[in-house]
This record gives C-alpha cells, structure tokens and sequence, in this order.
C-alpha cells in the first residue's frame, strides 16, 4: 500500500504537506529527485482498526458467551467415565491398573513410607503440643480420603513439621497445652483448613498464593527450621524451655535453665541423631542404600525403646500412655474461637498450597500424568474436613515422604492405602509398646527432618542471581526469628508485594535503534551498534499501562527527549524531536487513566510541534484507544504495524523539513516531462526491495546522498 504522510500535528508540516502532496502529484518521485526536494512514496503495511462501536457493544457479550458456551460444550460432551473421574480421581488409576507391573512397587512403596510416618506422626503431634495420639490419627484417616478425592499418586498427606509449629504457636496463645480446649481447637482448626481449602478450589482461587514468592517461602522455612529444632532441644536437655515461635526467648530460656542440664537424655538424644542423619545420607547418596532414608526413624524408636525396657533409666522421659484403637466419630466442638483461629487458617492453607500443590505437580510431571492444582487442592480440603470428625488435627502433602514414596517405585495412590493401613495395624495393636518410646528419639525425628529445610543453597543461588530476592529471603528469615511466624510471613509477603507494585510502577523501557543492514529495531543498550535517526525517538515499552506507571512513563519520555536531542543520530541535521515513536507490542492491558495520560502526552507534543505515533498495538488495546477517541485523536494515518514503517514515514518528513525550501524554489525550473515521469517511477518500484531489506548500497544511482533515504546508511 502506497502512502506519502505528513503531520498534522505541526502548522509547519502542515504547510509542507500542502505544496508537497501537490508536487507528488505532478510527478512519480524517484531516488534522485528526493536530493530536489521530491517526496517518494513508501509501502508500508496497513493497520486494521476495529470498530469501536460495534465492539464496545459485544465484546463483554462475546467473552461471556464464550466462556458459557465453553463450558456447556465441555459439560455436554463428557462420558460417564469422565464425570466419574471428575468426582473420584482415584478412579483415573483404577481402570487403568496394571497388576503385575504396579502392585510389587506400591506395597513396597507403601510399606516403607508407611514405617516411616508412625513415629514422623508422634513426633509432629509433640512439637504441635499434642499427645502422640492425635499425630497417629492424622495420619489415618486423612490418607484414605485423599487416596479417593486427591489426584496426586505419589503425594503421601499427614501431618508435617511446619504445620505443626503453626498449630503450636496459634494454639499456645489462646490456651495451655495441657487443657482439654487445646485439643479441641486443633481438631476445629483442621475443619477449618479443610473447608477454606474446598471453597478456594471450587472457586478456581490458588493463583491467589502465587504472590507469595519462592524467596519468601524459602527464608519462612529455613527461620521455622531454627525455630523448630530450638523447640524440641527440652528433649535433650532434661528440663522445660519457654514455648515461642522467636528465637530470642527460646534461647534466652535455654541459658537460664543451663544448671538444670542432664547428661542421660543428651547424649541418647545425640546418637540417635547421629544415627538418622548417617542412614539419612547414605540413603540420598547411594542407590541401593535408599531403604535407609525410610528406615532412619523406626530405627531410633526401636533402638532407644529397647535401650529403656532393658536399661530403664529414670532420668529419660517416656511418650507414656497411648488409647489403643481406630479413632472415634465425634463432632468438632468450640466454635466461638473460629475468629481468632482465620489468621493461621488462611497461613495453613497458603503452606499446603505451596509445599503440597507444587511437590504434587512435580511428581506428576516426572510420572507422565497430569495434575488439577484446583482438584489436587479440593482433595486436600476434603481430607482435612472428614479428618476433622476424627479427631486429627491439620494435615497437608509431606515433601520428605512423598520424596521416599516416589523413590521407592510408587506408581498409584495403592500405595497410599498401605500406609493408612499400616497406620491402622499400628493403632490396634501396637499402642502398648509406644509408651515407652524416648522422647528424645521422637525430638531427635523432628530435628532430623527440618534440617533439610535450612536452604542454605538457595540463598547463595539469590546472592549470585538477584540480590533483591535475596534481601526479599533475608527480610524474610530475620523477621520470622525475631519477631514469631505470623510477622515473619506477613513482612515477607508484604515486602515481595511492594517489589512487584515497585517494578509494576516503574516499567522497563527502552530507546530502540535501527539494526545495520536490516528492518529491525532493537534496545540501544543492549545493542551499541544499533543507530537511531536525527529528530525520531523509538520507545518501546515493556510493561501494561495503567495508573500506578503512567507518570513514570511520561517522565521517562521527556528524558528520552531531552537526551535524544544531545545526541546525533543518521539522517538529515534537525535541530530538535520532531516525531516519538510508541512501540506497543509488549504493552497488553492500557487502562483509562493511561488513555488519559496519552492524551495529555499527545496534546503537549502537540503544542511543541511533536508528532506522536503508535506502532503494533493489540487489538485489546487499540480497540480501548478507539473506544476512548485517542486513534481519532492522534489521526489513523499515525498508527503502523511495523516500526520500520513509522520510522520511513517520519523519516520523510524530517527530509521534506529540511529539503523543502530548496524543492520548492526549484519546482518551476525542473518539472519533468511526462517520458520523465513515467521513467521516474519505474527507477521506483526496482529501488523499493532494496530499501525493505535494508541494503546499505542502492544499485540506482551512486550520486544520492544516504542522509536523506529513509531506509540506507552510508556504507562503512
């Protein structure tokens, strides 16, 4: 499509464009006459505009209708397999269940991680301040739930560390852990967790945990890592230390009571250490060692309980007495504290979004099946709601146990059901002996499993990477010791928020040039060689335009200019911008307080003889811009879809701004003949390939001056 352009946003262009237009008119341009002042016309590729007012009408129609229709086309051409499987994913694995190849590797699998969770579960129920009972029923009842309503098959649910610090700290707050009320509001805590779980996932809302950075995570676990193990130091020590989620009065509580330290229940506590962390480390480190991992915790209850029945050493303290039997229905009771129970609600549901989502979908992707972050989520809630009336306290996915699942060949959620009936096994008939476990061997598990949450690697990967994710990570873990869990994540996740308004609110953007020898247009500071053009400013920006950046986007724009005019580019002398450039394409939302903004840029430009122009805009955002008057505004004739073509554009009125008074005095004289004209524009229309491709040479005329061809450079 042919074109000759010029500004209407300038009286002076205006002029030009009215003797300029005419003597285009009068002959078909050339190469050569543009050193007389001609003006050739340039191809460039046309812009389609959408209807403003047939779109405004019907797109919010449209895109509702889409997402119904959608829906009911998905809803009519489901089978009876698949609402099946919609309502029970279990049964994804079921009727594709291959016995011979999948059995052996679930029951092992199932077996092992199964061993490992008994004494995990009394161990987390000791640090969330509950008897070891309430451990062993978490994980029971919440396994074969999951196992039907969850999608994951290697994701292996119970109780966990961090989710017990958390039921610890909240809890302690309100109530002694030695009160019957304690108990309670843990067990209405889990229907809690599970009933927000089930409403985020029927809503479709776990993008919403997304804002919680990896940094923020990482620093929360490695600081309840260190707080954790300080909890659980009582057990070796042989005397009580102050319940908290700071580490300043932990340890502070710790030196104070020094004179009452017992030598006995350290030095167990220590070697059933050694021992967990040893068989811990030949089992990641060798292969056939890998049964070690799983073994680590039964080994320490079984090697420090018969150290006790034999030995019975007084100064040692006993788990002590433990229900025998399945756990009883009962309703969860105490709903005047749901109030003060929201805030570690909501924070419980953030951790099993993050740890047992993003392990689940791991897991998934290394098995070759696909995941429902949303189904996956829904499965948790439910789990967490008929554990509830089962006197458990909140569970979410292990990331240590589903580990040792995966690694030990599980291949569907058969394998979950074996470790809920090993849980069983173990509440019906082996209670008697778990009264004389040590409680240093279950405190030694605890420590054992979160010293794997200290990340220490991550935070050297951050300092190498990204120092504002690792200032983010530092923040993060300092205000978690110091100042207790809730704080910790609430800065954490604050100060990530503010990182992401901050770069929402100052966007990237850059002066983009002219690659050598091509039509591409590239960030100047990434590519020095990339030249840009005397009176032309290209700005691209990299970001959604809306009101929080708008005012950093104008005064960035203005610098450009400022700056663009102490700087020499190729082309014809200017004195100053004559035309700016807006590169759109990275720009995919523009709101209307940045129309608005783009008006007022418009009409100060305006006013300082400044021609805006508009390159590759979405369709979402010109049809705003058109919905808004500003594609009128600025003229359509001033919308492009490529920057090279509004760069040849403005090009050639920067040539006319300088040229023009020299044509104009010579129009008279040297008006062609009509065989002139006609040989003109043919010379044309062999030259126009060349200048697409950038070519520096022209295979024309050796006489034309580069400086005034929109699309050649002098040859280097």
């Amino acid at each position: 499509m042919d074109r000759t352009y010029a500004s209407p946003s300038s009286q002076n262009l205006t002029a030009i464009t009215t003797n300029s237009v005419d003597f285009a008119s009068s002959s078909s341009p050339s190469p050569t006459s543009m050193s007389t002042g001609g003006s050739r016309a340039v191809k460039i590729i046309p812009l389609e505009h959408p209807s403003a007012t047939a779109s405004s009408t019907s797109a919010t129609a449209s895109a509702s209708a889409s997402v119904v229709s959608k829906w009911r086309a998905r809803m009519k051409g489901m089978t009876w397999k698949e609402w099946i499987e919609l309502f029970f994913p279990c049964y994804r694995w079921m009727r594709t269940y291959k016995v011979r190849e999948y059995l052996q590797s679930d029951l092992m699998a199932g077996i092992t991680v199964g061993i490992m969770l008994v004494p995990q579960s009394m161990s987390y129920a000791k640090l969330a301040g509950l008897q070891p009972i309430y451990g062993l029923y978490s994980g029971f009842i919440p396994i074969f739930v999951y196992t039907i309503f969850g999608s994951s098959r290697q994701l292996a649910i119970g109780p966990v560390a961090l989710t017990s610090l958390l039921v610890s700290n909240v809890l302690s707050s309100i109530v002694e852990p030695s009160d019957k009320l304690y108990t309670e509001l843990a067990i209405l805590l889990a229907l809690m967790v599970g009933i927000l779980e089930c409403i985020m996932a029927l809503l479709r809302l776990g993008w919403i945990i997304r804002f919680i950075s990896h940094s923020v995570i990482s620093g929360f676990t490695t600081a309840s890592a260190f707080v954790i193990a300080l909890s659980q130091a009582k057990y070796f020590l042989g005397y009580e230390i102050e319940r908290s989620s700071k580490i300043i009065p932990l340890v502070e509580s710790i030196i104070s009571g020094a004179d009452k330290f017992s030598w006995p229940p350290f030095i167990m506590g220590s070697l059933m250490l050694s021992i967990l962390l040893t068989m811990k480390h030949l089992g990641k480190t060798r292969k056939y060692l890998r049964f070690l991992r799983a073994a680590g915790p039964l080994t320490a209850v079984v090697l420090g309980t018969a150290f006790v029945k034999i030995y019975h050493p007084p100064s040692i303290s006993l788990v002590g007495d433990i229900p025998q039997g399945l756990p009883k229905f009962s309703v969860p009771k105490q709903f005047g504290h749901v109030k003060s129970l929201i805030p570690t609600t909501v924070l419980i549901t953030g951790v099993a979004i993050l740890e047992s989502v993003g392990i689940a979908k791991a897991l998934a992707a290394k098995n070759g099946y696909e995941l429902d972050s949303n189904q996956e989520l829904f499965g948790l809630g439910v789990a967490n709601i008929c554990g509830s009336f089962f006197s458990i306290y909140p569970t979410t996915g292990s990331f240590s146990r589903s580990a040792v699942n995966h690694e030990s060949g599980a291949k569907t959620g058969l394998s979950g059901l074996v470790m809920g009936i090993i849980m069983g096994c173990a509440l019906l008939f082996l209670t008697p002996v778990f009264e004389y476990i040590p409680q240093c061997a279950l405190a030694a598990i605890v420590i054992s499993a979160v010293i794997g949450l200290v990340d220490y690697d991550e935070a050297k990967f951050l300092w190498r990477v990204d120092k504002k994710d690792f200032l983010l990570w530092t923040i993060t873990c300092m205000t978690t010791l110091l100042l207790g869990i809730e704080i910790g994540v609430l800065v954490g996740v604050g100060v990530s928020l503010a990182f992401v308004i901050h770069e929402s609110a100052n966007p990237h953007i850059a002066v983009l040039g002219r690659l050598p020898g091509t039509t591409i247009y590239r960030n100047t500071q990434q590519y020095p060689e990339a030249y840009t053009y005397n009176g032309i400013v290209i700005v691209r920006i990299d970001a959604p335009i809306y009101f929080a950046n708008t005012s950093y986007i104008k005064d960035r724009l203005r610098d450009y200019e400022i700056e663009k005019e102490e700087s020499k580019g190729r082309g014809p002398e200017v004195s100053r911008i004559h035309f700016v450039i807006l590169e759109m394409a990275p720009v995919t939302y523009i709101d209307s307080s940045a129309v608005q903004a783009l008006k007022e840029l418009h009409q100060e430009y305006k006013s300082r003889d400044i021609q805006l122009a508009i390159s590759n805009p979405n369709r979402e955002v010109l049809l705003t811009l058109a919905k808004a008057g500003v594609v009128d505004l600025i003229g359509k004739e001033w919308y492009f879809v490529r920057v090279h073509d509004a760069v040849q554009v403005c090009l050639q009125h920067v040539q006319r701004l300088t040229e023009f008074p020299k044509a104009h005095d010579s129009l008279a004289e040297n008006k062609p003949s009509l065989f002139q004209r006609l040989l003109n524009q043919r010379k044309d229309e062999f030259f126009q390939p060349e200048l697409e491709s950038g070519v520096h040479e022209s295979l024309l005329s050796k006489d034309i001056n580069p400086q005034l061809e929109p699309l050649l450079s002098k040859k280097t």
